[in-house]
């Protein structure tokens, strides 16, 4: 499995980005998984559900399975898990792309900027960031790529990667 991060921060793009090359990269035949960092305290599970009420009884793992998807809850008691082993859980696939995670992980990373962003750019402390989608000028050596124009970056990423 390939995999490319987007780093950047909070409302800069990058949700919206990947959402746009999901379909870019499946048009090639390829299939694409993703991995978000989410906020602290995020859960996707409620108080009074059945897996709830498991995972708060000590249940390490939770299967939620319906006939369109399922979830597999686990439980990090003691800490994280490191990036590369959450991506482990995946199931085979031939791109995945992660959002956030920006210190963790050496794998390529996009920064992603606005105009409108007035936090210091990230990419000159990072070795790992290879590019930046921005939607104005930046001033560095790396490739600029045009935050607009998801099928140029899938470009760059599928010549970076050495997609087929």
């Amino acid at each position: 499995m390939k995999v490319i991060g987007f780093i950047g921060y909070s409302n800069t793009g990058k949700t919206t980005l990947i959402e746009k090359l999901i379909p870019l990269f499946a048009a090639r035949g390829m299939t694409v998984s993703t991995v978000k960092n989410a906020h602290h305290g995020f859960d996707m599970d409620r108080p009074g559900k059945d897996s709830f009420r498991y995972r708060q009884a000590g249940s390490s793992q939770v299967l939620i399975a319906t006939s369109e998807r399922w979830a597999l809850l686990t439980e990090v008691r003691g800490g994280p898990a490191p990036l590369e082993q959450l991506i482990g859980q995946l199931a085979p696939c031939d791109l995945v792309l992660v959002e956030g995670f920006k210190s963790e992980g050496q794998f390529p990373r996009i920064e992603v900027r606005r105009t409108t962003s007035s936090e210091p750019p990230i990419f000159p402390h990072d070795p790992n960031v290879v590019a930046v989608a921005a939607d104005h000028a930046v001033d560095t050596a790396l490739p600029v790529l045009d935050l607009n124009d998801a099928a140029k970056i899938a470009a760059f990423i599928a010549e970076r990667l050495d997609l087929a």
